[in-house]
Parts: structure tokens; sequence; C-alpha cells
């Protein structure tokens, strides 16, 4: 990835490795043994990168990879960079939620405009969801772009981690 740009613009990426996928994870296995800034867990094929508690705030980010064997000698790591799983579910909670609460007011609305009575209050609120899933999108472009330093680390860690095993 040439730039921290590409990241933030598209969080998911792919690299093949001219390695054993088992060699790969070992890798990342190692680095959770040597003391640096980031807490490496590994389960199966699935190596999980983020800040220690200290260092984390409400919008920072983890880096997923997966690693699948392509052959006997290469291998894919696939990864995506994402928020912690409790700010997704919450993001994903308030959608629903607003989602939900949008159609219903739609319903009471038509309902009273079908029945000839007033229905101002019931498209207003129609208009307040409206105005929360736009705030719920800058809250979230936001949060994306106040991470990104944090993507370019998680990432330049990657490729140390990476490239440490290419030098020896």
């Amino acid at each position: 990835m040439p730039t921290t740009n590409d990241i933030v613009l598209r969080p998911r990426f792919k690299i093949e490795i001219n390695k054993n996928n088992e060699t790969v994870l070992q890798m990342f296995q190692d680095a959770k043994k040597t003391p640096s800034e980031f807490i490496v867990n590994r389960i199966d094929d699935h190596v999980f990168i983020k800040f220690p508690k200290y260092k984390q705030h409400f919008w920072s980010p983890q880096l997923h990879l997966e690693i699948n064997a392509v052959d006997s000698d290469s291998c894919l790591l696939h990864g995506l960079f994402g928020p912690n799983p409790t700010v997704w579910t919450l993001f994903v909670f308030l959608h629903f939620m607003v989602a939900g609460l949008f159609i219903a007011f739609g319903i009471w609305t038509y309902s009273n405009w079908s029945l000839k009575m007033p229905y101002t209050f019931q498209f207003s609120l129609m208009l307040l969801m409206i105005i929360i899933w736009v705030a719920l999108y800058f809250a979230g472009s936001i949060g994306k772009t106040s991470s990104k330093n944090e993507m370019a680390e998680l990432h330049d860690f990657m490729n140390a981690v990476l490239e440490k095993e290419s030098l020896s």
C-alpha cells in the first residue's frame, strides 16, 4: 500500500506472500512474545492486532488478518481495518434503531394522512430520523479520519513483522 490515504479509503487489502501460511502465522505468534506497542492475538488462521487498553480511545482501530494457504510455498494475507467490535455493534444498533423508527413514523404519518388527520408532527419525526442518520454518518467519518494515523501504525507493524523474517 503506497500511502496511508489508501488505508482509510480502502480498509481491506490483500497481499500474496511467498511463504507457507504456518510460517507467517508463526511470525505473528513470535511477535506476540516480543514486547511492542501492540497486542497480537492469534486464533487459527486469524491474527488480530490492536492497541493496548491504555492507548485506546473510542475510535481506536484494530487490524484483522486472515492468512490462508494457497499451496505449500505461498499464502494469501487478507487484511481488514475496523473499529473495536463494541463500537461497531453500537453503530449497527443505532442505524437499525433509526431505520425502524423511520419506518414506524412513516406508517404513522401515512395513516394520519389517509385518515385526513394532521400529520405534521409525525412527518417532522421522520425528518428527525434522517437528520440523525446524517449525524451518524458524519460521526463515523470523523472517527475514521481521527484513526488514520493509528491505522498506518498498525499497517507498519504488520509490515515490520513480515519483513523481520525476510532479513533473518
